[in-house]
């Protein structure tokens, strides 16, 4: 009897402070999707205590399969860093914007896709807009209440609303982020700007326990580890699956990466970031790994079919990753399910971890979950066309 093939998956998110079970959540629901329309068998159940993780017991194309999936958490590193009112927020906005523009990060970003900088720039206009609306509803308060009360006795009490009014505007604002997600961008891009593209201390720390962690996955004895990074979570893969290389060989074991939806640029055009251009230019080269690179033009919140290397200066002819591939929406997602998800922009960018109603070359339950190595699985396909391989960022 051919026993199962045995993965175990470190997972490590986008900036994201939902908690990890969210993501077991999303798994459970987006597998059951997807084994309903690829044929897939699939079951979770909870891991063993201690970290978060859960087991997949499946049957994948016509073999049985265990697979463990483990987030690598960071989420209360966002939530720390999301601590901050409004005014503080506003104080991140002009240092984050300085930030990119003063380093001529903005202007190389452009150079690259439209898309993603629109992105980033969408917190900044509307929370300037949210501004001048509280300014201008406050000073209509502050004149009606003037020329209500008359003369000179009506200007404090008309400053007063006034203020009242513009504050009250701007925690209206606040409170419906969870329909404009300004200030939850807002935070995300000012976390990667505070230190110019280099990782914060307790960041840098995080890796390191991470680094740990994926040693002793590895030295388990797993037919693969596979590190997935999705977003803002692709470019700490790279610098997670660099720092663990550079220690010596992985081992026996299968050792893959894959990157979804990355923002790799974000922060690698940044002046500080020398640590992650040279992980790029090291794990462009890298011996003992697989790395393949999906995006897709129709998720304007990542650098779609940009090689992550090959943009921020580390390429060459001697470069070897990532494979960069196009989960090219238009064919795996029917006209319908498109339809659904029109204006949906950050659902859209979480859509690598979901199911797809036309699976073509990807299916992420297939590849966590399924019997074949992602080298295996990807080592015969071509990059996709349309890759970008110019270098605008700096070196």
């Amino acid at each position: 009897m051919t026993r199962p093939f045995r993965r175990h998956v470190l997972y490590l998110p986008g900036f994201d402070p939902v908690p990890p079970r969210r993501y077991r959540e999303l798994y459970r629901k987006e597998a059951t999707d997807q084994a309903r329309i690829s044929g897939h068998r699939l079951k979770l159940r909870p891991a063993s205590a201690g970290r978060y993780a859960w087991f997949v017991e499946g049957h994948v194309e016509g073999r049985d399969t265990l697979a463990t999936v483990e987030v690598a958490l960071w989420s209360d590193l966002v939530q720390a860093s999301m601590r901050r009112g409004i005014l503080g927020t506003y104080g991140q906005l002009l240092r984050t914007f300085h930030a990119y523009v003063a380093t001529g990060a903005l202007w190389r970003l452009m150079k690259l896709r439209r898309g993603p900088v629109i992105a980033a720039l969408y917190p900044i206009v509307v929370l300037l807009g949210q501004l001048l609306l509280a300014l201008l509803v406050g000073a209509v308060a502050a004149w009606g209440a003037t020329a209500a009360i008359g003369g000179g006795a009506g200007l404090l009490p008309g400053c007063v609303l006034g203020a009242a009014m513009a504050g009250g505007v701007l925690w209206l604002g606040r409170r419906l982020d969870h329909r404009f997600y300004a200030y939850y961008l807002m935070h995300d891009y000012a976390f990667t700007a505070q230190h110019r593209g280099a990782y914060p201390p307790a960041l840098e720390a995080r890796l390191l326990q991470f680094r740990d962690r994926l040693r002793t996955i590895l030295d388990e004895g797993t037919d693969e580890v596979l590190v997935v990074g999705h977003s803002s979570g692709a470019y700490l893969a790279i610098s997670l699956v660099a720092d663990l290389l550079r220690q010596g060989p992985a081992g026996a074991p299968a050792l893959s990466l894959l990157t979804l939806g990355h923002v790799v640029p974000m922060a690698a055009f940044l002046p500080d970031a020398g640590r992650l251009r040279d992980d790029l230019a090291f794990l462009g080269r890298a011996e003992g790994l697989f790395w393949a690179d999906v995006t897709a033009p129709g998720d304007a919140c990542c650098f779609a079919l940009c090689d992550p290397v090959a943009v921020c200066g580390g390429g060459g002819a001697d470069q070897r990753w990532p494979l960069v591939l196009s989960a090219a929406f238009r064919k795996t997602l029917s006209p319908e399910r498109r339809a659904a998800l029109r204006g949906r922009w950050l659902t859209l960018h979480f859509q690598y971890l979901r199911a797809f109603d036309l699976p073509h070359n990807y299916d992420y339950f297939a590849i966590t979950a399924g019997p074949l190595t992602l080298a295996q699985r990807f080592a015969s396909r071509r990059h996709s066309p349309g890759r970008i391989t110019r270098p605008v960022g700096a070196r």
